[in-house]
């Protein structure tokens, strides 16, 4: 029996479930001796952002991914998910930190965007988005992004600036959400279904298009979705592994240039 292929629709809404796969239970089943690192030597610790170094497959490597929370307490500390400027800065701490060291970087991302509220605005949340962009196209050492959920905005794109971007095959990544293309495209966010096709925000449309290297199979159980994930990390990094630098950030620079 073939796989229904699902709708668009139907995969934002897999996206946003509330039992998708979190951040610590990623980082708990793909990696070994998780020890995270805290604050963005600015201001303060962002918890919808969390890092640290980890072990894979006897390797050092430094984990960083957005967390959404689990209970409603969390869901609300974290902003959903949705990263300030600090948290962005502590990213980019830890990237730096990486290459200094020569760990890989493996980033899993699962927000909405980056936080909207004023105080985020006023701390420079353009601004930290721009850097991470910066900091991602220099990066000396290889960068994996995992989009396991939502992929939204420029909030997932200062954190997929890397040699390889791959998707779960559950989760959506795009310029803008449905409800928010709808309202402006058709003043309607009642058609947001509709933006969602229209929008190509799907694993299978992005591949497609170049967009991603490739889609993890996702399983109800979330042990299966890790192994998948940590087969991809291992054929990634170690592809990586053995560019040498010039051509690892050429690779990178032709990457986002053909876009």
């Amino acid at each position: 029996m073939t796989k229904k292929e699902q709708t668009a629709a139907e995969i934002v809404k897999a996206a946003r479930d509330k039992n998708k796969i979190s951040a610590r239970e990623l980082i708990a089943n793909v990696f070994d001796d998780f020890y995270e690192l805290h604050g963005d030597r600015v201001m303060e610790d962002d918890p919808a952002m969390i890092g640290g170094i980890a072990s894979f497959n006897g390797q050092p490597v430094t984990v960083i991914a957005t967390d959404k929370g689990t209970t409603p307490q969390e869901r609300i500390a974290r902003h959903f998910g949705c990263p300030t400027p600090a948290g962005y800065r502590k990213a980019q701490r830890l990237m730096i930190q990486a290459a200094k060291f020569n760990r890989p970087v493996v980033v899993f991302v699962n927000t909405a965007g980056a936080y909207a509220g004023a105080e985020a605005e006023e701390q420079g949340q353009g601004y930290m988005i721009a850097q991470n962009l910066m900091v991602m196209s220099e990066l000396k050492t290889p960068l994996i992004t995992i989009i396991t959920g939502e992929g939204g905005s420029g909030g997932a794109l200062a954190l997929a600036g890397g040699d390889s971007v791959w998707m779960l095959e559950k989760s959506i990544y795009s310029v803008i959400s449905p409800e928010a293309f709808a309202s402006i495209l058709w003043k309607d966010s009642s058609r947001a279904d509709e933006a969602a096709e229209t929008l190509k925000i799907s694993p299978a449309e992005l591949l497609k298009r170049q967009i991603i290297e490739g889609i993890i199979p996702e399983s109800d159980d979330h042990t299966e979705t890790c192994t998948a994930i940590a087969d991809v990390l291992q054929t990634e990094i170690q592809r990586l592994q053995k560019l040498s630098l010039g051509e690892l950030l050429a690779q990178r620079h032709a990457r986002f240039r053909k876009f």
